[in-house]
């Protein structure tokens, strides 16, 4: 499954900007010379007012604009290396889906042929649970669970990979954990 690129057409319905208008004004704002975090802070003062999530939607805009200018391709962080996420709906409570995800990865000894580095953490809030690891491969991996209704959604954030094969490898690993607590 190919890495996707940004959803211009969500860029373009959120903020009644087609995208080509986007384009045009941060290329005449010298927008290909600046790094990403000024990039998406003048993005950020470009949204219309009253937009939900600004934030997140000058962030988007940003990482499409780098992909459209070739400074990054999908999947790809600003740092240059990669991240991505799968996720999954489960029929039980935040409690339950941790412990299903804790149980079904306790006794591996590593993942996706890479090993911890250190023993993985498990917190919470209110409305999260958290199972977090590193790996020897310099990657690290945030398991995020909360209740969308009355079910848990489950999404595996795997962050500080060094390419798109690397990143492919870690999606389709954490697409068969999910399955097997799913079944």
């Amino acid at each position: 499954m190919a890495i996707k690129s940004s959803n211009i057409e969500a860029i373009t319905k959120a903020t009644s900007k087609p995208w080509e208008q986007w384009m045009e004004q941060l290329d005449s704002a010298g927008a290909k010379d600046l790094s990403h975090k000024p990039l998406a802070s003048m993005i950020y003062q470009l949204m219309p007012a009253g937009l939900e999530n600004p934030g997140w939607w000058a962030q988007s805009v940003a990482i499409a604009y780098e992909q459209h200018i070739g400074r990054r391709v999908p999947g790809q962080a600003s740092d240059g290396s990669f991240k991505g996420s799968v996720s999954t709906t489960l029929n039980m409570d935040l409690e339950g889906a941790l412990q299903s995800w804790v149980n079904t990865v306790a006794e591996f000894s590593e993942f996706n042929g890479a090993q911890l580095t250190a023993e993985p953490t498990v917190n919470g809030s209110e409305k999260w649970r958290y199972w977090k690891a590193q790996f020897s491969d310099g990657s690290r991996v945030s398991v995020n669970i909360t209740m969308k209704g009355n079910k848990a959604s489950v999404s595996a954030d795997h962050a500080k990979l060094a390419n798109p094969q690397d990143l492919e490898g870690w999606k389709s690993f954490w697409r068969q954990i999910l399955a097997t607590i799913r079944s």
